[in-house]
């Protein structure tokens, strides 16, 4: 600023001393900002008991949307954040008798409507959806089809289907190169490995009598998922497919998610209303964290700051800040929470 503007305006000029001050109390309350401010985006949220979709921001539900349906488990945001896919799987648990859900709904997640649905030619009970991360495909497993289920969200088409070789592929995940998939086949207790690229069984991995949720690590060297019968997780080589090795766990684990940089593993505990923490470079659990009833799964946030857990009997979503290790919210979502998702 020059001498005239000083006069001009009758202010008194800054010394370099109260210039370096303000600017210093402009930029701790900058940051005090921007650490208050939680990344840009929306958490959904599956809710089983209600069969609808949450969208929460923050602290609360901004919008329910009723499927078309009874009722989806599980949910994923498309890349670009304007779309969730909600497969309607039916009113039965895995493996039980029920309905045989055969459809996918497409909702804008904005405007908090279902624009759309995917059909099955028949009941597949479509349950798990994940984006391939390369070749932005939809991959759903489709258990009683022993498969998962290639869609191309673009044109809400299905364009491959991948045998699993096994019953009851529940869950999914993908490699972070998106060659891989690996199912967790519930009943037989199983893993199969699947060649995304060229649509067929690589191999199957026995685990445990019975499996569940199944995650896979950042650097894609292993892949998780607990024995339902006992606290332990196992702790599947990728190069090898095999189990390696077990962790310990305080009690029967469910569903995990590691964090972004690599570093932990959360693991939810349902029966014990906890969520253990694995950490991954001496594979083995460093603390444990009381969450709500019947914690189902994890999410970790794409910024590494905070997770999210369903805790189906409470009907709420636990958010844990991962610097603090606490509880730092309870989100009130709806009658047996379960599937979560982010949408940038």
């Amino acid at each position: 600023m020059s001498g005239a503007r000083w006069f001009e305006t009758g202010r008194k000029p800054m010394t370099l001393r109260r210039r370096a001050s303000a600017v210093g109390m402009i930029a701790v309350a900058s940051a005090g900002l921007l650490a208050a401010q939680p990344e840009e985006g929306a958490l959904l949220v599956a809710v089983k008991g209600e069969a609808a979709l949450a969208v929460v921001r923050g602290d609360r539900v901004v919008r329910r949307v009723t499927e078309s349906g009874f009722t989806g488990h599980e949910v994923a945001a498309s890349p670009d954040g304007r779309f969730a896919f909600v497969p309607i799987y039916g009113n039965s648990g895995v493996g039980k008798p029920g309905t045989d859900g055969a459809s996918i709904d497409v909702i804008d997640i904005a405007a908090g409507t279902v624009v759309g649905k995917i059909a099955f030619p028949h009941g597949v009970r479509p349950h798990c959806p994940v984006f391939g991360p390369k070749d932005g495909r939809l991959y759903v497993t489709t258990e009683l089809d022993r498969a998962v289920t290639v869609i191309d969200p673009a044109t809400r088409r299905i364009v491959a289907s991948i045998p699993t070789g096994q019953a009851e592929s529940h869950m999914l995940a993908v490699s972070h190169d998106g060659r891989r998939g690996y199912t967790a086949n519930v009943g037989p207790g199983t893993v199969s490995v699947l060649d995304l690229v060229g649509r067929k069984t690589l191999a199957v991995i026995p685990v445990a009598k019975t499996t569940q949720r199944i995650a896979i690590s950042m650097d894609d060297r292993w892949v998780f998922t607990s024995d339902q019968e006992a606290p332990r997780l196992a702790v599947i080589d990728t190069a090898a497919d095999r189990v390696a090795r077990w962790i310990a766990l305080p009690a029967v684990g469910y569903g995990t998610a590691p964090t972004p940089d690599g570093r932990w593993l959360l693991v939810a505990m349902p029966e014990a209303n906890a969520v253990a923490v694995v950490d991954l470079g001496k594979m083995q659990v460093v603390r444990t964290l009381p969450v709500p009833a019947a914690p189902q799964e994890v999410l970790v946030r794409p910024d590494g700051a905070v997770a999210y857990v369903s805790c189906e009997a409470a009907g709420q979503v636990a958010e844990i800040d991962l610097a603090s290790w606490r509880v730092s919210r309870r989100i009130d979502t709806g009658k047996a929470t379960d599937g979560l998702a982010w949408a940038r």
